[in-house]
Order: structure tokens, then sequence, then C-alpha cells
């Protein structure tokens, strides 16, 4: 995964406005979220119900399905923020790095995170290790962060032609691969080792193999 000369990049479009109504929705949407991942840490995933989460929130059983179809979408949907969360990270990153580098400082944003707080990243891959169902969906899921993620790297590679789509294609998912690898290991010990150290062996990994930059 060499690097090759860069031509210079364009700059990152700028996002739209949601509007009042969608912002609304959002706030709503991470409101129930968060009495939910409380609850899970309390009950377990399994042993929590809609209507349990419902009441918390203040709502019936009605409303809570005008912001989630189901209570796996209350986990996915957050798996879905951390997504959009690591592309916004790593277009913030300096123009300079490697885009293998800057996909690692990326990652921060999960690897980094507070392990304590419901919700955090940390409690959501405990969670998925809990629920069978919810790890098969996992999975699905994180492969929507590649669309997310591909186009800043292809930015940062200088180009738009089909070359470069496959070479961002290519160091995105080995990237996302890594991360999955780190955070299987980081369950497999029980949260007992560093995720931030196990992303860097995971990523330098390939780094080492394939002489990647950064």
């Amino acid at each position: 995964m060499a690097d090759t000369a860069k031509t210079p990049s364009t700059p990152a479009p700028t996002p739209k406005r949601a509007s009042l109504r969608e912002r609304t929705r959002a706030a709503m949407r991470a409101e129930v979220s968060d009495v939910a991942f409380r609850l899970f840490a309390e009950q377990g995933f399994e042993s929590t119900t809609v209507e349990q989460i419902a009441a918390a929130a203040g709502l019936s059983r009605t409303t809570f399905f005008r912001y989630f179809g189901t209570k796996e979408e209350v986990v996915l949907g957050r798996v879905g923020e951390f997504g959009r969360q690591v592309a916004d990270a790593l277009a913030a990153r300096p123009a300079e790095e490697s885009p293998w580098y800057a996909l690692r400082r990326a990652f921060d944003v999960i690897t980094e995170a507070g392990p304590d707080r419901p919700g955090s990243p940390a409690d959501m891959m405990r969670l998925l290790s809990q629920a069978c169902v919810l790890m098969t969906r996992h999975w699905e899921k994180t492969q929507g962060w590649h669309s997310m993620i591909a186009p800043e790297v292809a930015r940062r590679l200088g180009g738009t032609g089909p070359v470069t789509d496959m070479r961002a294609n290519a160091l995105t998912a080995a990237a996302i691969s890594c991360l999955d690898a780190a955070t299987d290991a980081w369950i497999a010990t029980g949260g007992t080792t560093s995720l931030p150290d196990l992303a860097d062996q995971a990523m330098g990994c390939l780094h080492e193999a394939g002489d990647t930059p950064g």
C-alpha cells in the first residue's frame, strides 16, 4: 500500500444543513437511544423490551416505532452514527497525512471514547457480543461506513478515476477490517486490553506487510 505522488486535492464539499424537522427528529432519536442504552446496561439487551424503553422515555409504544423500527435498530442506528463521526474526523485530518494514517487517527472517535458511558462505542461492542442477531446486522451496518469514508480517501489520493477509486475502496475496506479485528480482540479479552493499542497493532500489521505509509 505504498503512497504515490499526490495531485492537489479538491476541498471537501460543504455539508447541507438539516431542516428543523430533521434536527428535531434526530434529537428525539438520540434521547430515546440514550434511554435504551441505559436500560441495556442495567438489564441486558435481551431482557429489555420495547415497552420498557418507551415508558422510560415517556413515550407510547406506537410513538417509539415512529423513530425506530425495532429494538435492534436502536443499537444499529448508533453504529451508523459512529460511521458518520469517523467520516467527519477523517475529513478534518491534516491534508499532508497519508490516507492510511489519517484513517487510523479518524478511528480515535471510536477507540478512545469513554468506556463506561451507556451508548459509547465500548458499551455498544459489549452489547454486540451478547446478541448474535446484532453481530450479524452489525457487520452489514459497518459495510455502510465504506460509502461514507471511501470518498474522502479518494479525495486524499488526489483523483477521481477508476484506479484511484479502486485504491480508495481497498484502503477503506482494509482499515474497517482492521478495526473489526481490534474490537474482536478487545471483546475476547473482556475489555482488559487497550483498544487503541489493539487498533495500532491491527493496522500496523498491514503497514509492515505492505509498506503502508503513515
